[in-house]
């Protein structure tokens, strides 16, 4: 038996999950963060990763060898005395 919660109280951990067209959408309640997929599995498994970004649980900087990579110098890589871009924080 199903049941929701679409006009009632959050719960801990709630997530939302619907398909508009062709994509499944899955939604944290708590935290907003919102992702898509072509598969209900996948709009899942890409909101776990969403989430975890959003908490500071993955992520990290990029080595030296992968800067060089992608053409940038490790030791142009700074912001100096400017404050890095809200999208950092």
């Amino acid at each position: 038996m199903a049941s929701s919660t679409r006009n009632g109280d959050i719960h801990d951990g709630e997530i939302r999950l619907w398909q508009e067209d062709d994509w499944w959408i899955a939604k944290d309640v708590e935290t907003g963060v919102t992702t898509q997929g072509e598969s209900r599995e996948a709009a899942l498994e890409n909101l776990d990763d969403a989430v975890a970004l959003h908490d500071g649980d993955r992520g990290r900087a990029p080595t030296d060898e992968e800067l060089r990579a992608a053409g940038i110098s490790p030791a142009d890589n700074t912001t100096g005395d400017q404050e890095p871009p809200d999208v950092l924080d």
